[in-house]
């Protein structure tokens, strides 16, 4: 009885696409740590250590705990994309049907298998995806369009948004329960 109870309550937590809801609980250290290393992925543990005032030990013990919770899910570098050929960016909303999750989950992981595709999106509203792009120009752009998407059979429709510029946060801190979470 008990066991199908937490069966239904963890079936119930879930989204459309089988994630969790909910956060990790964290405390001002592992906030710190978040944020130098979004700063810094390189910073070794040792200087992560030193900037933060704990023993590196302790350290490396919230650390793994971050990344065993799933909260640091990887370290990456920042590249300039027009430094490597792919200097014309876009966001691509595509709308797709019949929406079911084989037919979301299938045009996903085409999407994601473009050289081109940087990220994407599933979206809720008018929209079903949201693709952002790097290509090395407008022609290659509008190849991969017709050549690649339009011909799947889902797309019934898409509009691209040429990026003028791009500016992102490098850190992002944890909500807390002072921010009214």
């Amino acid at each position: 009885m008990i066991v199908g109870l937490l069966r239904m309550m963890r079936e119930s937590d879930r989204t459309m696409f089988g994630e969790v809801a909910g956060s990790v609980v964290m405390d001002e250290l592992d906030s710190a740590i978040l944020r130098e290393l979004q700063a810094d992925a390189r910073l070794t543990n040792r200087e992560l250590a030193a900037r933060l005032g704990l023993a590196p030990s302790s350290c490396l013990v919230r650390t793994r705990a971050l990344r065993e919770q799933g909260v640091l899910k990887g370290f990456h570098a920042e590249v300039d994309l027009a430094k490597i050929g792919r200097g014309v960016q876009a966001l691509i909303a595509f709308t797709i049907r019949p929406l079911g999750r084989d037919v979301i989950r299938g045009f996903e992981t085409f999407a994601l298998q473009q050289p081109e595709v940087l990220a994407v999106f599933v979206l809720g509203g008018s929209d079903d995806f949201l693709v952002h792009v790097a290509t090395p120009t407008i022609a290659d752009m509008h190849a991969m369009l017709v050549d690649r998407f339009s011909k799947r059979k889902e797309v019934i429709g898409f509009r691209t948004s040429i990026v003028y510029t791009h500016k992102r946060r490098l850190a992002v801190d944890p909500v807390s329960a002072a921010d009214g979470a």
